[in-house]
């Protein structure tokens, strides 16, 4: 097979994958995009939930979501135009709401918001059993096994909320890739689908594209490993006596999860589009609502719920299963008493690329042109187009010269006029022990 030739190769076309290719052809860079699936947004994107959302357990993920938030608001503006059909992925902005609890904690997230310029609302109890009639608001701290006594307790106290105005979520997440590759394109990127990484290739000390399957070989002196949950699988390729992993802090591993539709519980959407999204830590779920009427359910990885990691990110059933199903659904149920709780499951599982704090990996490595967009799944949707960018800087600087471990990359954000260290998501940064540990990071 022949070779090609780029200046920078993107492994992965998944949101993350697909917003750093944009994000290096816009500056210049020819590029080419491998991927396994047969199309953008195909892998573990096309599970997301999709939510854009502004609580993070740190400030430069506020201050990253809460920029990205106005990428999304401008969707066609920032890609270039609409994908070649004339649509775009829709930003609908539904409000989300966070209910009190450990690890979402308003004392810990809303001065971050103040920092940054989130606008937010405090609702205390009587407040949000008015704005969301259907709830049940207690307190059931901590979250518990929904086949336990103490799940049917009941609660001890009632709970509030800070809620989110400007939050809400993407239609249809596999569509945004595929709107962020049609970008890609129209700069001049180029996208190997069905295609296997066999090899990251080396010259003179430093990456020199890679080998896919087929036998072709794509030169290049960037590769950006963006590869979701088969990305621990390329680091390792990539890795020769350490000199890729040898130095990282912080690691990855794929980790199964499922998302649920039932129906939304009686008035949720109060003829809206759809009804809010919401984060209940107290319980250990998480929910958004539908244009169709239903209500997407998922999970916080709660402390009493079993982690379902896999050793092969290709083997995992990609069905729903009646563990999880009734776990996370039960939990919903117990907050809204009125929620049908359908006998025939309905949903997808999926993996989850996930590092040991749930705070992504936006870096260099120690080997010269190998750069890494890794353990993004669960909540990194929303910031896409900034880990595009920050990719972008982080490249740009290593590549001119600049030791971004030893003089971290900043970049500035204009909405809210903070400056965000880059340091923030190395590969190299002590584990975040302010973290939720758990998909809201």
């Amino acid at each position: 097979m022949p070779n090609h030739t780029a200046d920078a190769v993107v492994v992965g076309a998944g949101v993350i994958g697909c917003a750093v290719a944009h994000a290096l052809a816009r500056d210049g860079l020819r590029v080419a995009v491998v991927a396994r699936e047969g199309a953008p947004g195909l892998g573990s994107t096309s599970a997301s939930s999709a939510i854009i959302r502004f609580n993070y357990s740190t400030l430069a993920g506020v201050a990253t979501s809460w920029e990205g938030k106005f990428a999304w608001e401008a969707w066609e503006e920032f890609l270039g135009g609409p994908d070649d059909d004339g649509r775009a992925a829709r930003f609908h902005k539904v409000g989300s709401f966070c209910l009190d609890a450990p690890g979402l904690a308003p004392e810990k997230v809303l001065p971050l918001f103040d920092t940054v310029g989130v606008p937010y609302e405090v609702w205390d109890a009587a407040t949000l059993r008015e704005r969301i009639p259907s709830i049940d608001n207690g307190r059931f701290y901590p979250p518990k096994p929904v086949d336990s006594e103490e799940f049917l307790a009941d609660p001890d106290g009632e709970l509030g909320a800070f809620y989110m105005p400007e939050a809400g979520f993407v239609d249809d997440p596999q569509f945004a890739a595929h709107n962020l590759a049609t970008a890609a394109r129209r700069l001049g990127a180029a996208f190997f689908f069905k295609a296997t990484v066999t090899g990251v290739a080396r010259a003179g000390g430093r990456v020199a594209g890679v080998d896919l399957a087929d036998g072709t070989r794509i030169d290049a002196p960037v590769v950006v490993n963006c590869a979701g949950p088969a990305s621990s699988r390329l680091n390792a390729l990539a890795d020769d006596g350490g000199d890729v992993l040898g130095d990282f802090n912080v690691s990855t591993r794929p980790l199964r999860n499922e998302v649920h539709y039932v129906p939304e519980p009686p008035g949720y959407s109060a003829g809206r589009v759809a009804g809010p999204v919401a984060a209940d830590l107290d319980l250990g779920t998480y929910w958004r609502g539908t244009p169709n009427g239903e209500i997407l359910v998922g999970g916080t990885e709660p402390a009493c719920d079993p982690m379902h990691f896999v050793d092969d990110p290709d083997d995992f059933n990609t069905g729903v299963t009646e563990e999880i199903y009734t776990a996370q659904v039960y939990r919903a149920a117990r907050r809204f008493p009125e929620l049908t709780v359908p006998n025939r499951p309905k949903g997808i599982g999926a993996v989850y690329d996930v590092t040991d704090d749930w705070i992504p990996i936006y870096d260099r490595t120690a080997l010269p042109g190998y750069y890494v967009a890794i353990g993004t799944s669960g909540n990194q949707f929303k910031n896409a187009p900034m880990a595009g960018l920050y990719l972008q800087r982080i490249i740009a600087a290593s590549e001119n010269g600049v030791d971004h471990d030893t003089t971290p990359v900043t970049v500035d954000l204009p909405h809210s006029g903070q400056t965000v260290d880059l340091s923030a998501f190395s590969r190299r940064r002590v584990i975040n022990r302010d973290s939720s540990f758990t998909v809201m990071g």
